[in-house]
């Protein structure tokens, strides 16, 4: 998954350096505070915003490649995000972020929280039970979850920004 998480991170930090050199901060600063409300808006269930994603999952037939390069392609696309389901926004907003204020060290930074959340996600389900529980008890606190992780997210890319400075 880092792999996957680390080329996508590669390329917005790429673009990103062109976009920051060509927007002033305040501009930069602006769209991302009006991108990080509307997100927080969303995942509290306030307003609906569609997500880009590809509605789908990543195929079976790449885990028929065999336990080690089956598990690398599946652990490169679901590291990029782009090749399946995206029930949250926050990886949009920090995609953004990489986008407009954060510096490209910052943008490996970010892929590595990435990747560690979809692997700690899909750790813990597996770890959890193999009846659907997992899935009940993710749904029955789901808007709390969104709300708290979202917060955490603003206030880190804020922390992040400040001390960048």
């Amino acid at each position: 998954m880092w792999l996957g998480a680390t080329s996508v991170a590669v390329v917005a930090g790429v673009f990103g350096g062109i976009v920051q050199s060509l927007l002033p901060p305040a501009v930069r600063l602006a769209l991302l505070g009006l991108a990080a409300g509307a997100v927080l808006l969303r995942e509290a269930g306030l307003i609906t915003l569609p997500v880009p994603e590809n509605k789908r999952l990543v195929p079976e037939h790449v885990l028929q490649r065999g336990r080690v390069f089956g598990g690398i392609q599946f652990g490169f696309e679901m590291g990029t995000g782009m090749r399946t389901y995206s029930p949250s926004s926050l990886p949009h907003l920090v995609l953004l972020a990489i986008l407009l204020v954060v510096p490209f060290s910052g943008a490996l930074a970010a892929a590595g929280g990435f990747a560690a959340a979809r692997w700690i996600m899909a750790a813990a389900s597996i770890a959890h039970s193999d009846d659907g529980s997992w899935s009940e008890l993710w749904s029955s606190h789901r808007r709390i979850l969104a709300i708290v992780t979202t917060v955490a997210t603003i206030a880190s890319l804020a922390i992040g920004v400040w001390a960048a400075g």
